[in-house]
């Protein structure tokens, strides 16, 4: 399987390896309805794709899927992570774990437990490819509110303009994440004499909808402040209900379909590279992780921080932390250099 054929979305994956040959389509004809009613779509997708690489990977070697013999999974382990002698071929660590995290998800829901990626051999083997390879991911960079207010500065003056300045300053001042900025509609928004409180009916750690209020206090500065930006954005759009970001055409026309989670990426490379900065070190993550790493930088408690992002993992807000606060009570700063 080519790379290209990673970039297939769940439903055509599925789609592809049902109508094709092999011992592995009633399988993963089965995936759908294992996996629907657990997780959220973007991770269903992904574990859909990783599920189907796996098959086609087994099917065009003969090998069973489901359920896998831990040789197998060892050796697709052992192909996918490439040669040891040179560490940056391959797939990383983190893409490896995923695709067993799928594996292991699915074998369990078929009812295979415990799954071969819980065997000896393949945790020993990964402790070696991570050792090997390095374990850190890639991040994109956070975006500190230095660079925010280059960003918002440089907008246009146009409706999309308009829009993109909401977007980006909610997404930051909220956290959020892209699928949750972009499912938020008008209804969602209340503004009051502190500022504006959001509720977040769903997110990736709320998957049985108990719902979220976030609270974004009015900023010091008008020109930064996510409370007058999405008031400027709504009263722009004329927006009574409904999706709150929609898409913007070239003649400054407002959709009333939903923006897309895919489009808050393109907004803040399109944003950092209006002010110089390299877009391919941005994503839509950058907003987020720009929030928890300055107000890590600025001192705010890791309760505080993790109430605005929504973490509930002290351990992967913390990453987060120490990102922000390198500088903080750094010891280096206390010498005469």
């Amino acid at each position: 399987m080519g790379s290209g054929d990673l970039g297939l979305d769940g439903e055509h994956a599925i789609a592809v390896i049902e109508n094709g040959p092999g011992d592995i389509a009633p399988a993963v004809r089965n995936v759908r309805g294992y996996l629907d009613a657990t997780m959220a779509k973007s991770t269903r997708d992904d574990y859909v794709r990783a599920w189907v690489h796996f098959g086609r990977w087994c099917m065009d070697r003969g090998f069973v899927a489901l359920p896998a013999e831990v040789a197998t999974v060892v050796l697709y382990v052992g192909v996918l992570a490439g040669d040891p002698a040179t560490p940056e071929a391959g797939e990383r660590p983190s893409t490896l774990g995923k695709r067993l995290a799928a594996i292991g998800r699915i074998h369990r829901l078929a009812g295979h437990d415990p799954p071969p990626t819980a065997s000896e051999p393949v945790r020993m083997l990964m402790r070696g490819v991570r050792r090997r390879k390095g374990a850190r991911p890639r991040r994109k960079a956070p975006l500190s509110v230095a660079q925010m207010r280059s960003i918002v500065a440089a907008l246009p003056g146009t409706v999309k303009g308009v829009r993109d300045r909401a977007l980006l300053l909610l997404g930051f001042a909220g956290a959020f994440r892209r699928s949750e900025v972009v499912a938020l509609d008008v209804e969602d928004v209340s503004f009051v004499p502190e500022g504006m409180r959001v509720l977040l009916r769903r997110s990736k750690t709320d998957q049985e909808g108990a719902g979220l209020v976030k609270g974004l206090p009015t900023g010091r500065r008008p020109e930064t402040c996510a409370v007058q930006a999405v008031q400027t954005w709504i009263a722009t759009a004329s927006l009574s209900s409904g999706p709150l970001l929609r898409p913007v055409d070239r003649h400054g026309r407002v959709a009333g379909r939903r923006l897309s989670g895919h489009m808050v990426g393109c907004v803040v490379k399109e944003a950092v590279r209006r002010v110089g900065l390299d877009a391919s070190l941005f994503s839509g993550h950058s907003l987020r992780s720009g929030l928890a790493t300055s107000a890590a930088a600025a001192g705010a408690a890791e309760r505080d921080i993790m109430r605005q992002t929504g973490h509930r993992s002290e351990r992967q807000i913390r990453a987060y932390i120490r990102e922000g606060s390198v500088f903080v009570d750094n010891a280096v700063a206390r010498l005469d250099l």
